[in-house]
């Protein structure tokens, strides 16, 4: 079992960065993959960007690429999200979520999830 708790959401004004934080916990955490995934009001939940869980290889989403780094450490079970350049776009809750198997870009592959943190972008 995986437990994930997000950290670092809040309002930011457009152009600006943020930085998100998930602490992982539980028996299996060093053993998943760890994405962060996004759901704005209306829409779909979407990936955003994913970090294996053995810190070689980093995917991104389309709507991210090029403006967001993720990384991992897994000495303090702490996956991070940098975001620049942030519009109102962006506004969304922010998922962590592990996976142990399946592609990074699938939302049902993901297994266990935290409670999400707000990200909102004013213009």
């Amino acid at each position: 079992q995986v437990q994930l708790v997000e950290s670092g959401g809040g309002m930011v004004h457009a152009g600006g960065s943020l930085r998100l934080f998930c602490a992982a916990s539980g028996r299996g955490s060093s053993g998943v993959d760890i994405s962060w995934l996004r759901q704005a009001p209306g829409k779909n939940r979407e990936f955003v960007a994913g970090i294996s869980r053995t810190v070689d290889r980093t995917f991104y989403g389309e709507s991210v690429e090029g403006r967001s780094t993720v990384s991992r450490d897994n000495g303090k079970n702490m996956v991070s999200l940098y975001m620049n350049n942030l519009n109102p776009e962006d506004t969304a809750i922010y998922y962590c979520a592990a996976k142990r198997s399946g592609n990074y870009y699938t939302v049902s592959n993901y297994e266990f999830w935290g409670q999400g943190t707000q990200v909102t972008v004013s213009s």
